[in-house]
């Protein structure tokens, strides 16, 4: 009996760890040929910002503070014309677009360029909500190298034709952590993705370009979730 239980429990095991690296590879590949650097993306009409933490001041975390950076460079460079910025907002004192605004903002990126998405919980949802909220149809997706398989596959797969672009500017000393965190997330990507379509926060439109709402409303069907 205790054979057969731990014959059972190393199958187990085997079976996780192969769903687990086989997701994390085919995003990788994925993503592969659709990420850029800064000079050599081709222009979209929107960057879109993810969120990643904030310090205990209220300010982005240096992880943060590259996307940002990234994204306006982006801007400064005439590769897009909006920057989407999407993150947790769900307490009062935990305003993670807020604070992303303020960052462009001291960079000297305009206040009109800039777009908020205060429910950008997770990757998922920010991808879900550009598409069906916010009317993006392709976007230049801003976060570091960890970060970038997911999130391509993501927003590809929920129907926003996207590339990536990464922000890592700095050594950073949590890497590790964050790139073990991506396997078992990349797998709950993938279930959410292509079998149990969670419904994010929604709400009625509201396109970066005005004329989107028009043409979707025309169609009767591009607001409107795909599953």
């Amino acid at each position: 009996m205790f054979r057969m239980m731990a014959n059972g429990i190393a199958l187990l095991s085997i079976g996780v760890i192969l769903v687990i690296g086989i997701s994390r590879l085919v995003a990788i590949l994925y993503s592969a040929s659709k990420t850029y650097s800064t000079q050599d993306v081709q222009p979209a009409r929107v960057a879109i910002v993810l969120g990643a933490g904030l310090q205990r001041d209220g300010t982005p975390s240096p992880v943060l503070r590259d996307r940002v950076a990234t994204a306006a460079e982006l801007y400064f460079s005439g590769k897009v014309e909006k920057i989407l910025m999407s993150g947790d907002n769900r307490f009062l004192d935990y305003n993670e677009p807020g604070a992303m605004r303020d960052y462009a903002l001291s960079l000297g990126v305009p206040e009109e360029a800039i777009v908020l998405d205060f429910a950008g919980r997770r990757t998922y949802d920010t991808c879900y909500r550009a598409r069906h909220i916010f009317l993006v149809d392709q976007a230049i997706l801003v976060t570091q190298k960890f970060h970038l398989p997911r999130t391509v596959f993501t927003c590809n797969f929920l129907g926003l034709p996207a590339v990536g672009v990464h922000a890592d500017r700095r050594n950073y000393r949590a890497t590790t952590v964050w790139t073990i965190r991506e396997l078992p997330a990349t797998v709950v990507a993938f279930w959410e993705v292509l079998v149990s379509h969670p419904l994010p926060v929604l709400g009625k439109p509201e396109p970066i370009f005005p004329e989107k709402l028009t043409r979707g409303e025309s169609r009767g069907h591009s607001i409107q979730p795909p599953f």
